[in-house]
């Protein structure tokens, strides 16, 4: 279940988005609303997408200072305000009047000459206008209006036209009312060549350009702020004998490939072909240094000189050609260091309450060759943390696997903290916080009626998930991560947006707008590379966020996002979504391998054969290993469980110990599941366990698929979806606590994934069938409540009866499926069915959670997941919208009166 859509990449990182100031000078009058002077100066657009846009007004004060006051105007081509800020906006339903209001006592003063800013997103049909006029407190105002767009026109060559040779003329003419600043040119969308006077226009060499057709662009751009541009493209043909430039692959090695400390050589080979004729050889460097040139296919070289840390290895194919065309490919390796032998506690900080103890496992980096003895002494803090000192043997046998330290915290209310540094001889020493907590993180618990309570209080989960730092699947077409998985939290605010201005959203206005609509608690996922302060695929160039609000790595974007709910008392749901950034939705066991379920696939660029979870048993196309195993999960978890101590927040209400283990059988989920409630409660035994069920079959990415195991979820036509599977979690209980566990199914409809059970009976040539094969044979779709019910009620819901919490992990769906923005292999394969279906199953799907009084996190907040979209919209659409790929629209009304009706608001 994919959740994630590829957008299109951008190298284009010159414009910075400049963000609105709102200046208050001088003291505020204590008169209330005096008669002002005003002048208003709009921005009017600050960014555009699909048909939703921004504005900024600057409001100037010209009369005496005014406390207190109210701006009115007029959409002139019926606009609609969609949220403004940083004051209140009105506009009633039907009415193109907006109403902007102070509506607090630090933004209702405005001194005389004094310059206030508001700003806000809306949407449009057509025209968009600014308006024509404005008043303050009753009295018009002067207002200079937006920026109008500049002209341009290509001169030539002229459209269609024959050209040849090395230096032919691409000219244009640019006018505005204010100024042109400048005219970039392109050929075939490739690089930009600007001219910043008239007349404009620069020359290129159509010898280099394949015979054909191609094109030309002109944009001009004004001198306003924000600029505003205007672009005409035209097509001009190259006569034939056009020159292409050869191709180049590197296959070996791959890049980020990491070799063993020591290495200094390694063999390298290359592809390389020219359609225009031939490549008479490939030269290989390590960095700028010419290594060595082979001149016949296959190409091949051995670079030398490595050293350790990160070496580039280019290949660079040269074609037969006059002059000679070449192009290069490159891939970056890692040759690893041998470093010191460390000392390592999981977790390096604690916080316990008074009277009780806690834990902090020793490991060694590297296996000793003698047992090795590691001192763990208090080197500062309070006495009333010991002992003061002890000490653990690590051997050849349990140097990895660890042996706990425990400390143990003096009775007391008193908040106290004590540091203890863990060494031993010939290893790099690491330090472990305990403290004893004043309150720490809220106390979340199961009550007897099977509904969780927050400090003792009845807490109803209004719950959705906002998804990104777990990785999303980057297409091997990518400009700057071909084929990577980079994990960043979406905000709807690009780096090319706007013209690369940026949308202005921020993380902190998303909280305080999903606040305002009902969320209380934010599931969200993330990967143990996410814990990562230096992964590649969480920091750098890889990342697509404006540079506005661009966070430096992943696991400062999760610190951030958690401090950030805190702020707007949204509790945070840590989840556990995937053993690796790569393979993500796939995995259904801490260390699976492939081959995955999306192997075989039609018109599908996401497949991931090459990536791996575990370190043995894996299929020889694996080239991508990122090992996880049942102790450094534990370690996570152990990790996840601290953060509320770490970051000084109390707003963790529990952790999803690991998403969708559909490849477990019940005794290993049920051993694992009680593993987890020991590593986390020895932390942090105020938190929850949120758990999720198994699927139908066990044992297919172990190693061995060929020998699977059936798991039991009832009757079999109601077949259940990944994580839904609870069938025997009363007659084979797992050993957690009632009071701390919180069931956490998932369900979805057709959306997502076309089941058994949507099949119309009538049709008994689709029995059986489900997914692509029930597509491919036009099969209908049938919304069926009283077989959904049977199904829920088996895999889950009769929990409800024996008073266990039932917190759905995941549900949703794309309301307007096939279509929407469903991937275009989808809208082809199911375009014989009416969108609406997915609606059908998830308003069924509600009025039950209603009826059983079950509550759930709705998937998702964001609106960039491929198979569910999100409640806010999104400027995307995969066939007449591609590049509005991560911009937000307003929420989608259908969902909130969904979403509504759940939470009995």
């Amino acid at each position: 279940m994919s959740r994630s859509l590829s957008r299109p990449g951008s190298r284009n990182w010159r414009s910075q988005f400049a963000a609105a100031l709102v200046i208050l000078l001088g003291t505020a009058s204590s008169a209330f609303a005096q008669s002002p002077g005003c002048q208003i100066t709009a921005t009017w657009p600050t960014w555009t997408g699909g048909n939703g846009f921004g504005a900024s007004l600057d409001i100037r004060n010209t009369g005496p200072a005014i406390n207190g006051w109210t701006l009115v105007f007029t959409m002139p081509n019926g606009q609609r305000v969609q949220n403004g800020w940083p004051v209140t906006f009105t506009q009633p339903a039907g009415s193109s009047v907006v109403t902007v209001a102070s509506n607090a006592p630090w933004n209702a003063s405005i001194p005389t000459n004094g310059v206030f800013n508001v700003a806000f997103n809306g949407t449009h049909s057509g025209t968009n206008n600014p308006p024509t006029g404005y008043t303050l407190n009753g009295v018009a105002c002067t207002a200079p209006g937006g920026n109008t767009p500049p002209t341009v026109q290509i001169t030539a060559p002229a459209a269609n036209a024959t050209v040849s040779g090395t230096a032919v003329a691409l000219t244009a003419t640019a006018t505005d009312t204010s100024g042109v600043a400048r005219v970039e040119f392109r050929i075939d969308n490739g690089a930009v060549t600007s001219d910043t006077t008239a007349p404009y226009g620069i020359t290129f060499n159509a010898s280099s350009l394949a015979a054909g057709a191609h094109t030309a662009t002109a944009t001009a751009y004004d001198n306003g702020n924000p600029s505003l541009s205007a672009t005409q493209t035209i097509t001009f043909n190259v006569q034939g004998g056009g020159n292409p430039p050869p191709t180049v692959v590197i296959n070996s090695p791959t890049n980020g490939q990491m070799f063993p400390a020591g290495t200094t050589s390694v063999p390298v080979t290359a592809t390389a072909s020219d359609a225009g004729g031939a490549v008479v050889r490939v030269e290989f460097r390590r960095g700028t240094t010419l290594i060595a040139t082979d001149t016949s296919s296959p190409y091949s070289a051995t670079i030398t000189g490595l050293v350790a840390g990160s070496n580039t290895i280019s290949a660079q194919a040269f074609d037969n050609g006059t002059p000679s065309l070449s192009a290069t490919a490159s891939v970056t390796v890692t040759v690893g260091t041998a470093p010191t032998p460390t000392v390592s506690a999981t977790p390096t900080s604690i916080t316990v309450a008074g009277g009780q103890s806690g834990a902090s496992t020793i490991r060694l980096s590297a296996a000793p060759t003698a047992s090795t003895v590691v001192t763990i002494a208090r080197t500062s803090g309070s006495t009333a943390i010991g002992p003061a000192t002890q000490s653990v043997t690590l051997t050849t046998a349990n140097w990895n696997t660890g042996v706990a330290a425990n400390f143990a915290v003096a009775a007391g209310t008193t908040a106290a903290s004590a540091t203890f540094t863990a060494s031993a001889t010939g290893h790099t020493a690491t330090t472990i916080m305990v403290s004893r907590s004043s309150g720490g993180n809220a106390l979340f618990r199961v009550n007897a009626a099977g509904r969780v309570t927050k400090n003792g209080t009845l807490f109803p989960v209004r719950c959705g998930s906002w998804f990104g730092l777990e990785g999303r699947h980057e297409p091997p077409t990518d400009e700057t991560n071909p084929g990577g998985a980079p994990m960043e939290q979406y905000i709807g605010n690009t780096f090319w947006a706007n013209n690369n201005a940026g949308t202005g959203r921020t993380i902190a206005q998303t909280m305080s707008e999903i606040a305002g609509m009902g969320i209380n608690v934010i599931r969200l996922p993330l990967v143990p590379q996410t814990l990562s302060t230096n992964d590649p695929q969480g920091t750098g160039s890889v990342l697509k966020n404006h540079p506005s609000v661009r966070i430096a790595n992943s696991r400062l974007a999760l610190e951030t996002m958690i401090r950030a709910a805190d702020a707007a008392n949204i509790e945070i749901m840590l989840d556990v979504h995937s053993c690796s950034n790569y393979v993500g939705w796939r995995k259904g066991r801490l260390d699976a391998r492939p081959p995955w379920t999306d192997a075989t696939r039609d018109n599908y660029e996401f497949k991931r054969e090459d990536s791996s979870c575990a370190a043995t048993g894996n299929p020889a196309g694996v080239t991508r290993i990122q090992a996880y195993n049942t102790q450094l999960w534990l370690d996570n978890l152990r990790t996840l469980a601290g953060m509320s101590a770490s970051l000084g927040v109390d707003n963790i209400i529990g952790i999803d110990i690991f998403n969708e283990p559909h490849d477990y059988s019940w005794a290993e989920w049920k051993s694992l599941t009680e593993q987890a409630y020991s590593a986390i409660n020895t932390v942090n035994p105020n938190l929850l366990l949120f758990v999720q069920g198994i699927g139908t079959n066990a044992g297919a990415q172990d190693g061995t698929p060929a020998t699977v195991t059936v798991q039991p979820h009832g009757v079999v036509a109601t077949n259940p979806n990944w994580g839904e599977n609870l069938f025997e979690a009363v007659s084979n209980p797992i050993n957690v606590p009632k009071s701390q566990l919180v069931w956490s199914p998932h369900t979805y409809g057709p959306s997502v994934f076309v089941q058994k059970m949507f099949m119309d009976p009538a049709q008994t040539q689709c029995t059986g069938l489900e997914g692509d094969a029930a597509g491919d044979a036009d099969c209908r779709i049938v919304i069926n409540p009283t077989l959904l019910r049977q199904g829920w009620e088996e895999h889950f819901g009769f929990l409800k009866q024996q008073n266990f919490a039932i917190v759905v992990g995941e549900f949703g769906g794309n309301l307007d499926w096939p279509a929407g923005q469903a991937a275009v292999r989808d809208r082809n394969r199911w375009s014989h069915i009416t969108p609406g279906v997915d609606g059908q199953w998830q308003n069924v799907f509600v009025d039950w959670m209603v009826e059983k009084q079950i509550e759930g996190c709705y998937w998702s907040i964001n609106p960039e997941s491929g198979d569910t979209a999100g409640w806010y919209g999104h400027a995307y659409d995969p066939v007449s919208n591609t590049t509005g790929w991560g911009q937000w629209l307003g929420f989608d009304a259908r969902k909130t009166a969904l979403l509504n009706r759940l939470w009995g608001r």
